[in-house]
């Protein structure tokens, strides 16, 4: 790709909690663009990036979809993801390709549950983000307090580029404080809009809003400081420019408003999205670890330079087989062309390039530097694994997914469709690392875990569609852990010398407890001379083995440094798998001498419910073992209530919060950290052997 098509390539995701508008404003943008004729919509399931059966009937966003389309002569690269916590990820994945984000606020529910995580993921890949304010046309839409919300929360500097403008109520258009013109949807026109002067009424509001915009960019801009202090006039293009360069930054987020719905505002968006938001040659250089070397090195998004990609997702297509969508980063890749996948150490073959638009392909030659498309062939790749040059291969950083927390039993209703089954959810984990299927020796039974109740019964339900499975499933089983208590040491032995060779391995090991979310340190102060540096390795393999059962109910243990302090050796007996197993006797020694400790997942819940209900609904939460974080009063005697719950207790809160506000109360609910259960009960659990 020439450096020219470069500087006007975006690549951008579409991001927000569930039901703040996403999937309808990448609609909107569609149509402006000309890639839709007619508008879809989420509610009547007729919405383009919504293809899923699934998603068609819940209204909801499942999978991230690519498309792409073009504005002023900038080529737009979109990826529509998921709001729902069960499916994050789609925009974790999604999120370390991309360049840019959108980022959609309701104007009614300011930062919800799942903007906070996506907007943390974006602060994770360091992604330049510009923020649409949707739904301005509803009842207690409040676009002050949705960017004081965002400030407060997330310690960014915001400002308004636009600002919405009402007629008796009404939302009539959103005046630009950059050209300080009125932009009001018209579908006569070539882009679905036409510019008018400042109402009167409009003006003087405009004019302050234009001064605390500029003020906040003098901040970010000497030019821009100096002229607003000599009260000089500042030109749209200055403006522009120190817009884009905060933006790029990572100083500064612009603040867009408008109704997608309605068609008002979605023009100024898309403005800002080839206007501030950055090019592939705006961000920095991908680097990695060549496999030959071991040295860190760059890759730059140039065609001329060795080819190197980021594998971020996999997709089935019952027709075409798997689907491997790619970032390409450097060089170039051509149709009936080999790769090499650098993780494995293998060569594969794409035989088609394909550019998406939702579950639509159009077949193309090559996929250039910066681009995103996909590929189909590769037989070897997973998601997270890069492709490079074989005789200049490359490793890039992976892609890090959460753990499951919660599990199923599952079994096909005819016997005769166990091998189908199996399969078949062998292709689903390929699809959604966050998914995960194993048989369980000890219960003879087929486990399925996944991120939430939605996540498996979405699962269960392509099962049946996609594949032709019908299967019944157990009663849903919370992914505890288990931890540390304090810090011990223990040893263990294992010494079996009955004339010939024997085994011999002598283990002390020193346990201690990390703060949650540190996962598993191992390091070694062996003293000189006691036990080979050989042997170290098993002894890290033998601790890591052991950490998947614990020794209150074979939970895996999470959070614990272990030191390896010293031991014994044989001459003649000592060999690796000695020191392995010796290794796991003490650490499950260590464990039960530490008084290990029981951790489960508590969920971070946000429950909106009118103000008479709040005393019903919090007295339900506490009888779920909830602890209250924020309460907040919304427009229209409404009640924000944020609160941490523990997963367990949350099965089946759908009907009960239904229940307990006549159908008027909603929430919602994503993962926030493990934590200790309590000692009453996790004896009882530990009793039961739940």
């Amino acid at each position: 790709m020439k450096v020219n098509e470069l500087k006007k390539t975006r690549n951008i995701g579409i991001v927000a909690h569930i039901d703040a508008g996403k999937t309808t404003t990448t609609e909107r943008i569609l149509f402006y663009t000309g890639k839709l004729h007619r508008f879809g919509t989420v509610d009547e399931g007729t919405a383009t990036m919504d293809w899923m059966e699934q998603e068609q009937e819940r209204g909801i966003t499942i999978t991230s979809a690519a498309t792409y389309c073009t504005w002023k002569d900038h080529s737009i690269n979109i990826i529509d993801t998921p709001g729902h916590v069960d499916f994050t990820v789609e925009v974790e994945r999604s999120m370390r390709v991309l360049d840019g984000l959108v980022v959609v606020f309701c104007a009614v529910g300011a930062v919800q549950p799942q903007t906070e995580t996506v907007w943390r993921q974006a602060d994770k890949y360091k992604i330049p983000r510009v923020i649409f304010v949707n739904k301005m046309d509803r009842t207690g839409a409040d676009y002050r307090r949705c960017m004081d919300q965002i400030r407060k929360k997330f310690g960014v500097s915001v400002a308004p580029l636009t600002i919405p403008y009402f007629v008796e109520d009404k939302l009539a258009g959103v005046a630009d404080l950059v050209k300080m013109q009125l932009e009001i949807n018209d579908g006569e026109c070539e882009e679905g809009r036409r510019w008018v002067p400042l109402p009167a009424d409009l003006a003087g509001h405009a004019a302050v809003c234009r001064a605390d915009l500029l003020e906040t960019l003098s901040d970010f801009s000497d030019e821009i400081a100096e002229k607003y202090l000599d009260d000089a006039e500042i030109s749209e293009k200055e403006i522009y420019a120190a817009v884009r360069r905060a933006t790029i930054e990572n100083r500064f987020a612009p603040v867009f408003c408008g109704t997608s719905a309605k068609d008002v505002g979605v023009q100024s968006l898309l403005d800002a999205v080839v206007r501030y938001l950055p090019s592939p040659l705006d961000v920095p250089a991908v680097s990695g670890v060549n496999n030959k070397t071991g040295e860190i090195c760059v890759r730059h998004a140039d065609d001329s330079e060795p080819f190197s990609a980021l594998a971020f997702k996999i997709a089935r297509e019952p027709h075409v087989g798997h689907i491997t969508y790619l970032r390409v980063y450097s060089g170039s890749i051509k149709k009936n062309s080999r790769v090499y996948n650098a993780g494995i150490g293998k060569m594969d073959r794409v035989s088609r390039i394909l550019r998406m638009h939702a579950n639509r392909r159009e077949d193309l030659d090559e996929l250039s530097a910066g681009s995103i498309g996909a590929v189909i062939g590769l037989k070897t790749v997973g998601t997270g694994d890069t492709l490079s040059a074989e005789n200049d291969p490359i490793t890039l950083e992976n892609i890090t997914f959460p753990e499951p927390v919660i599990s199923v039993s599952i079994e096909p209703e005819k016997k005769g469709d166990y091998q189908k089954m199996s399969a078949a959810l062998h292709d689903l984990a390929t699809e959604d690392p966050t998914f995960k299927s194993e048989i369980n020796a000890d219960l003879e039974q087929t486990i399925i875990s996944g991120m939430g109740e939605l996540h498996l019964e979405i699962i269960t339900d392509r099962l049946k569609r996609e594949f032709g499975v019908m299967t019944n499933t157990g009663r849903p089983k919370v992914a505890f852990k288990e931890t540390a208590g304090k810090t011990v040491e223990a040893e263990g032995s294992y010494v079996k010398q009955s004339g010939g060779s024997g085994h011999f391995g002598k283990v002390l090991l020193r346990v201690a407890p990390l703060p949650p979310g540190d996962g598993f340190v191992f390091d070694n102060e062996v003293r000189r001379g006691e036990i080979p540096q050989e042997y170290f390795g098993s002894v890290q393999r033998g601790v890591e083995q052991a950490l998947k059962k614990g020794v209150l109910g074979d939970y895996p243990v999470i959070d614990v440094h272990v030191t390896l302090l010293g031991g014994a050796f044989h001459e003649v007996d000592s060999n690796e798998q000695a020191f392995r197993i010796a290794a796991s006797i003490a650490f499950r020694n260590a464990l039960k001498k530490s008084g290990a400790i029981l951790k489960e997942p508590i969920m971070k819940v946000e429950i909106t419910v009118p103000e008479d209900y709040v005393g019903n609904v919090m007295q339900d939460i506490s009888s779920r073992r909830g602890k209250l974080a924020e309460m907040e009063t919304l427009p229209g005697n409404v009640r924000q209530i944020s609160t941490f719950v523990p997963l367990s207790e949350m099965f089946g809160y759908s009907t009960i919060i239904r229940n307990r506000t006549q159908g008027r109360g909603s929430f919602s609910m994503e993962f926030h950290s493990y934590r200790k259960v309590p000692k009453s009960v996790s004896d009882e659990m530990v009793k039961k052997g739940a």
